[in-house]
């Protein structure tokens, strides 16, 4: 029901026209954000109204990877406006957004995928701790990179932070968050990376089948 975001719309207008969108939606909550503090009947009608804005928001995102698709983008090129290395991590984060036209899953379906999904995961730690050389000459190339956006740079010093511990797992995540920043000053590394991300696949498909 959409009750309570009218009623927290209105609560917030102040007795202006407003939008009756997301994005006049948005503007409301970011004015009561940026007060900081303010009255709690302002903080909790722009609660509301950032759920139902995130709600919405979560049907967009399938939406346009279709439309991506249909104009026949692929999924090589989808992966780093998503924000992932591969295209496999972008067809993944597709079927894993989408509306599917059920709300519920057996006790039975539920114990399988989490099932499978922690024996995803052991394969992957394995697959990083038996690669660790291939790995760490990876992540020790990314590390002396210095020409990066402040983004960019983040991504690069979480790299480096992980090239410091001594499980070769914990480098997985970082290269992965790095992959899209690397991808226009540094193709080759960007390839690299997703590369490793196609074998992780590769050992969680195996793992679950």
């Amino acid at each position: 029901m959409d009750d309570d975001r009218d009623d927290a719309r209105s609560h917030l207008s102040t007795g202006s026209a407003g939008q009756d969108d997301a994005l006049g939606d948005l503007a409301l909550v970011h004015a009561v954000a940026e007060q900081g503090t303010g009255e709690a009947e302002d903080v909790l009608a722009a609660l509301t109204l950032l759920r139902h804005i995130r709600d919405e928001l979560a049907g967009w995102e399938p939406r346009l990877i279709e439309a991506a698709r249909d104009a026949g983008v692929s999924w090589a090129r989808i992966a780093p406006a998503l924000g992932v290395a591969s295209r496999q991590a972008a067809e993944r984060r597709y079927l894993r957004v989408r509306p599917d036209g059920t709300t519920t899953s057996t006790g039975e379906q539920r114990v399988r995928a989490e099932r499978d999904r922690r024996a995803g995961d052991k394969a992957v730690v394995r697959w990083a701790r038996d690669n660790a050389v291939l790995l760490r000459r990876l992540a020790a190339a990314v590390s002396v990179v210095d020409d990066l956006d402040h983004d960019g740079q983040r991504s690069v010093d979480d790299v480096t932070t992980a090239l410091g511990g001594a499980d070769t797992a914990d480098l997985l995540s970082p290269l992965t968050d790095a992959g899209p920043h690397l991808r226009d000053a540094h193709p080759d590394l960007a390839d690299r990376i997703t590369a490793v991300a196609d074998q992780l696949d590769r050992a969680r498909h195996d793992a679950g089948s």
